[in-house]
């Protein structure tokens, strides 16, 4: 009996890979949107200058694109002629390049599952909501605001208590459980800050 490590070369390496890297390469979003407007551009350009250019050969040319002005327009003038024209052009292709290189920023939290074949992410806004009603459970805090940094989860809580420290401790454990119990990957740090009421 063979097993999928043996068939396929590269399947041992997927499976050593880490699953917060794993889990962010699946969950970052292609670049369908761009790549459909700039596909659509294209084939609606291309298409109507080869209807417009086979008419004209057949002798009942379209007049949809003024192709005739065109190309004399185009032989009457060089690049070196018109350089913000050829630098918009230029800076418009090497930017849908590097749309097309740059992968997207990933807009999901990965999960931690037991399957390392599944895939499971949670959105920003609904990781935020879920720690700030966790941080305002906590006895003593009127309210709390979550920021999701890149290393760091940000917990700011406002109170009218004057004993503070053994209540950010609270917070910062509180969501610390939270986080666990939901299971997202590099989390990092929380950092719980604090702020009086009236300022």
């Amino acid at each position: 009996m063979t097993t999928l490590q043996q068939i396929l070369p590269g399947a041992g390496v997927a499976a050593q890979e880490s699953p917060l890297r794993r889990s962010t390469r699946a969950l970052r979003p292609a670049r369908t949107p761009v790549g459909a407007v700039v596909a659509f551009a294209l084939t609606a350009g291309l298409a109507l200058t080869a209807a417009e250019v086979v008419s004209a050969l057949l002798g009942s040319p379209m007049r949809l694109l003024p192709v005739n002005r065109l190309i004399e327009q185009a032989g009457r003038h060089a690049w070196s002629e018109l350089p913000f024209a050829a630098l918009w052009v230029a800076g418009a292709g090497a930017a849908l390049l590097l749309l097309a290189v740059v992968p997207g920023r990933c807009r999901l939290v990965p999960v931690e599952t037991s399957d390392p074949k599944i895939v499971i992410g949670i959105t920003r806004a609904g990781l935020r909501r879920t720690l700030r009603a966790v941080a305002e459970e906590v006895e003593g805090v009127d309210r709390a605001r979550v920021r999701l940094r890149r290393r760091a989860i940000e917990v700011t809580v406002v109170t009218r208590a004057e004993s503070t420290g053994a209540m950010l401790r609270q917070v910062g454990i509180a969501v610390g459980d939270r986080l666990a119990g939901v299971g997202t990957l590099a989390a990092g740090e929380v950092v719980v800050r604090l702020r009086r009421r009236g300022r």
